[in-house]
């Protein structure tokens, strides 16, 4: 760990609070679609939908907004009413705009990393969305270098790399996606922390069996700094 440079971290679940959000607007709009299935058929149908739109929309509060309109059209067999739509349009609306809720330790955690680190976001989703959140968070001040990603995935990675002008071994990158976060940059050479959060989306359930001296786990988030050594 003393070859590390950077830190580099996730945003959403990582330094607050985003799919617990985007779960109970699922659960509004299986509510608001229950004449047409029950929540496990309108569930499913949404997840299928995004994934059918992900090429092309990407992730954030848009895309999953498109795709629950989508959904509504689909298995209303496209007799939805307007105002059930301008009632979902609302909801999305509604995550544009989510209060932030930073996770416990983080301010303090990156107040005192700052001193010894240069301090990156590295998160996908949209653009404008995600640069909405980090200013409303209160943590934008930590950064140093903001990075927002379409997907993460290894050439993502590498290109995050190339701009810090950096190798990859003086980086450490830190989230709670598995798939996301972890795989990714242990594969193109960086160091990993883990950091599990309470619930995931389930596109991004991966297997946690990983076996390299790159990675590591840690409960929480303040644990980073016992991790890098710092006091």
């Amino acid at each position: 760990m003393k070859e590390i440079e950077i830190i580099a971290f996730d945003a959403d679940d990582t330094l607050w609070d985003n799919q617990p959000l985007f779960d109970n607007i699922e659960k509004e709009l299986c509510d608001i679609l229950s004449r047409y299935g029950d929540e496990s058929q309108i569930s499913t149908a949404l997840f299928n939908v995004e994934m059918n739109n992900m090429e092309s929309y990407g992730y954030g509060a848009k895309a999953f907004t498109l795709s629950m309109i989508e959904t509504a059209l689909k298995v209303s067999d496209y007799k939805i009413p307007a105002k059930v739509i301008e009632q979902i349009i609302d909801k999305g609306k509604y995550l544009l705009d989510m209060p932030i809720k930073v996770l416990d330790g983080v301010d303090e955690t990156l107040r005192l990393l700052s001193k010894n680190y240069k301090l990156v976001v590295s998160t996908k989703g949209d653009l404008l969305d995600q640069q909405r959140k980090l200013i409303r968070s209160g943590l934008a001040d930590y950064f140093d270098h903001v990075e927002i990603m379409a997907d993460k995935t290894e050439k993502e990675y590498k290109k995050l790399i190339l701009s810090l002008g950096v190798l990859p071994k003086d980086i450490l990158m830190v989230g709670n996606s598995l798939k996301s976060d972890i795989y990714p940059a242990l594969a193109v050479g960086m160091n990993a922390a883990y950091i599990p959060y309470h619930t995931m989306w389930k596109h991004e359930l991966a297997n946690e069996d990983i076996k390299n001296d790159r990675f590591f786990k840690v409960d929480a988030f303040s644990q980073l700094n016992s991790l890098l050594g710092v006091k």
